[in-house]
């Protein structure tokens, strides 16, 4: 059970309204009360943060407004003396256009070495004024970008970010370093950022089809030119031997958005990563047939791999699922709710949410938690849009809210200064009125809070070996979907009718009330027969 904390917004030690890593070691004792094994860090290195730090400036070392490498020296030994291991994200697609390596780039020749390093290329037209092929930013925009010499540079998400020439031995020599240098301080591994983006396709050809967040789910359908090419996987093994190479269990994870789950599993064969983020699983409708199929479909890939299955509901990339599951039987919306977007029914949301966590929960294999969901934490869907930081909100052309609804700093203190998430009021981003009512304080050692049923949860996870299986639907029908994994029962019911319990059932955990022995609509219940 992995936990991901974003550095900005988890706790604030300074004052300054930006979170930080001794804030973030101030707070170990909740992950540890929780009961996760161990925390994934969103980025903390040097950047311009023109992505929120994913546009890194330099690999091994720590932004100012996060602290020191000593302050992530003593998180990571903080965090090993409660137990838990740490997990660093690495993003290796692309650098920031203020990394050293760039700003050589830019000042040297076309055809250069230090050219080589990143994905140059002349335009096309009489006076190569176009450009190079129709590729657009995943944020919106063209992803080229000219220079004054008339040379083009890739960058799939922001202008700030070039891509990586991935072809160049001295990139693949340079990451290999980099893996080291944070191995011999003591992560236990990597969260990859954009791994099937590595490599792209020899020619650059022309894309014709729109850009998609899931592309190449159906068998006649060619893959993208930019995303999940073969060749990503010779990376990967290269650095699975890195990691092998160090004592103890050290692990890899993909954040891969790949279709279908056939191709997602190639990430995690036996020489490659150990995990890989199941987007299709986060973005599956809320209807019993839907789940049935992406859990089903997800396990047999895995599975023909040897691998284990992860599983995830939020993230700092999509809208918490506490308010996508409040706008409807769909998933809802992956990129944003703004003010004057129709807004998420907050009571079903959370009554949705607490229902789809506990199912995700027990599910064999792994699972990560963002930070705030154990709160029952809803999207932040009036932010004003002046305060929006997402660079997807403006290259969009202001038709995309972006990212910053999920990533607003979480409340621990009902009547503290922000919420508790700092000694000061300040706050990189505005936080709702209404969030005294999440706050940490308010809900430890309440029963039945949000908090105290994923401690539950997490407790009983742990207690029934859940992670390891093994998982057989009892059944899958229209309404309630019903498995057993190891001595536990699972039962969620997505129909308008009350949902029977067996005779015998020994209720262990529920989503929500029952009414008397049956499960109401939109809740989950771990049961055993006795």
């Amino acid at each position: 059970m992995i936990y991901q904390v974003y550095p900005r917004s988890f706790a604030d030690s300074g004052g300054d309204g930006i979170g930080d890593l001794p804030g973030i070691t101030s707070r170990l004792d909740h992950l540890a009360e929780l009961g996760v094994d161990a925390l994934w860090l969103s980025p903390f290195y040097p950047s311009p943060q023109a992505d929120a730090g994913y546009d890194v400036a330099d690999y091994r070392d720590v932004d100012p407004l996060f602290g020191t490498l000593a302050d992530a020296d003593k998180l990571i030994a903080e965090a090993k003396a409660r137990g838990l291991r740490v997990i660093v994200d690495l993003v290796p697609n692309h650098t920031s256009s203020a990394h050293r390596w760039f700003t050589e780039a830019v000042a040297a020749a076309p055809g250069s070495p230090e050219r080589q390093r990143y994905v140059f290329r002349d335009g096309k037209g009489p006076d190569g004024a176009e450009p190079p092929n129709d590729w657009v930013s995943v944020f919106g925009g063209p992803a080229w970008t000219r220079l004054p010499d008339g040379q083009w540079y890739l960058h799939l998400f922001d202008s700030g970010q070039p891509d990586l020439n991935w072809d160049n031995p001295e990139v693949r020599a340079e990451f290999l370093d980099v893996l080291r240098f944070w191995l011999d301080r003591g992560v236990d591994g990597f969260r990859v950022d954009v791994a099937h983006g590595l490599i792209k396709q020899a020619d650059l050809a022309d894309w014709q089809e729109p850009q998609e967040i899931l592309s190449g789910s159906e068998v006649d359908k060619p893959r993208p030119p930019m995303w999940d090419q073969d060749g990503v996987h010779e990376i990967y093994r290269e650095w699975r031997r890195v990691l092998d190479s160090y004592p103890g269990e050290r692990i890899l994870v993909a954040e891969a958005w790949v279709e279908p789950a056939e191709r997602l599993a190639r990430y995690v064969r036996p020489d490659e990563m150990h995990q890989a983020f199941n987007f299709e699983y986060l973005l599956a409708a809320w209807t019993a047939p839907a789940q049935y199929a992406v859990i089903t479909r997800s396990l047999e890939a895995t599975d023909s791999v040897g691998a284990p299955t992860t599983w995830v509901l939020s993230n700092h990339d999509v809208v918490r699922h506490a308010s996508r599951l409040g706008l409807g039987t769909a998933s809802g919306r992956a990129n944003g709710v703004g003010v004057d977007d129709p807004q998420p029914d907050a009571a079903l949301g959370l009554r949705r949410a607490r229902a789809a966590s506990l199912l995700m929960l027990a599910l064999p294999g792994s699972a990560y938690l963002y930070q705030g969901e154990e709160l029952g934490l809803p999207e932040h869907t009036t932010l004003p849009d002046e305060a929006r930081q997402d660079p997807t909100w403006a290259r969009s052309g202001h038709t995309e809210r972006g990212r910053d609804g999920c990533r607003v700093p979480i409340p621990w203190e009902a009547d503290a200064p922000s919420y508790g998430f700092g000694p000061t009021d300040a706050s990189w981003l505005p936080q709702p009125s209404t969030w005294a009512e999440y706050a940490l304080d308010r809900q430890r050692g309440v029963p039945g809070s949000t908090y105290e049923l994923y401690r539950t949860a997490l407790r009983l996870r742990r207690e029934h070996a859940l992670a390891r299986g093994p998982l057989r639907f009892l059944s899958s029908g229209d309404e309630v979907l019903t498995f057993t994994n190891g001595d536990l029962t699972v039962l969620t019911n997505f129909g308008a009718d009350p949902a029977p319990l067996p005779a015998g059932a020994q209720v262990l955990v529920s989503s929500a009330p029952l009414d008397d022995d049956a499960v109401p609509t939109d809740v989950t219940v771990w049961f055993r027969v006795v």
